[in-house]
């Protein structure tokens, strides 16, 4: 009985011993709700900084900031916008987004150049974006400048302008054969502007008369009225304003006056400006929002179009004219017409439209 006890015993510890070598083997346990998985990559926060003008200048502030909302929406990317109030904000916007992990970080506007070329020289590892800059060479591998050819939309406002102020079709049109243009600051994308504007309006009417006066501020609603009134008294019949909210002015003159009709600038201002039905002709403008966007969608592709600068015009649907909306059926077939015939003619290089006035 005892040898049959110990038997058992001796059994029962060789198992147990079995059991221990078994468990040393098996790997531990995963903890319930541990996971593998790598953390996912941190969202890309994209932002700008605006010219003074800030948004609400229903112009190309408000543009670049729709590009990176669009961006937010479509890409799932976040983005900040910091205004400037003036010149001396640019360099502190900029850096302040550049410390704070922002990338592509975008200037808004020919005024910032200076700060941006500084500020992507010494954050090397942070992307920009240019709105109306032109990097010097060389151009920093982290930088990319958008610019647009002007002078192209401006030269179709120009033939409508410049067939418009001859014809009937609204009681506003009168017999001086005059119309005016209102820029901002006399930076060169306002001056490409105001260069194809007078261009296209002679192209089709040589004698018609091209009024230029400058505010010298893109945020001086007051000014653009102020001049806006001046070329009307002036006889001009229709106005042409590429000067960011100072533009805005220059519109409610025309409304105001119910002298003259307006051509807005940057984006479609019909669709931004108030009640603006009876006065916008047409807008010329060019796609800040869509070049804004397709930085911004390389940026997260890992392919950010750095170390170059990039000119949108009507080849590349950078640029271009606007709806007539309620004027359409107005406007005579003979203007559209030239208008088309135009788009046709810059496309295929029959014209070259002068980006600065001779």
């Amino acid at each position: 009985m005892k040898k049959s006890l110990r038997s058992v015993l001796a059994l029962v510890i060789v198992i147990s011993m079995m059991a221990l070598v078994l468990a040393g083997c098996t790997p531990a346990s995963t903890p319930t709700g541990s996971t593998t998985t790598p953390p996912p990559a941190a969202k890309l926060k994209t932002a700008m900084v605006t010219d003074v003008g800030g948004l609400g200048d229903k112009s190309f502030n408000d543009l670049s900031w729709a590009g990176l909302q669009k961006a937010q929406t479509d890409l799932g990317v976040s983005a900040k916008v910091l205004e400037s109030k003036q010149l001396a904000d640019y360099e502190s916007n900029l850096t302040q987004l550049a410390s704070a992990g922002y990338s592509p970080i975008f200037a808004v506007g020919f005024l910032m150049q200076d700060a941006v070329t500084k500020i992507a020289t010494s954050t090397p590892n942070t992307n920009f974006g240019g709105i109306d800059i032109f990097f010097a060479d060389p151009i920093p591998k982290n930088a990319v400048g958008l610019n647009f050819k002007e002078q192209e939309a401006g030269y179709l406002a120009g033939i409508v302008a410049g067939l418009a102020t001859k014809g009937n079709f609204d009681a506003r049109l009168n017999a001086a054969n005059t119309i005016g243009f209102v820029g901002g600051i006399a930076i060169p994308p306002v001056q490409r502007y105001e260069a194809g504007f007078v261009a296209g309006a002679k192209s089709v009417n040589p004698s018609v008369k091209v009024i230029s006066l400058y505010a010298g501020a893109f945020d001086d609603q007051a000014k653009g009225k102020e001049l806006g009134l001046s070329l009307i008294s002036q006889g001009a019949d229709i106005v042409f304003a590429a000067a960011g909210q100072t533009g805005i002015g220059t519109f409610n003159a025309c409304q105001s006056s119910k002298k003259a009709l307006f051509i807005g600038v940057d984006t479609d201002q019909y669709m931004t400006l108030t009640n603006p039905g009876d006065t916008i002709l047409t807008s010329a403008v060019k796609k800040i929002d869509t070049a804004v966007f397709s930085v911004v969608k390389d940026a997260v592709d890992g392919k950010f179009p750095g170390g170059q600068n990039k000119t949108f015009g009507l080849a590349e649907d950078g640029v271009g004219l606007s709806p007539y909306h309620d004027f359409d059926a107005k406007v005579p077939a003979a203007i559209k017409d030239a208008v088309t015939k135009a788009m046709a003619d810059i496309k295929s290089g029959a014209v070259t439209v002068p980006s600065s006035l001779k």
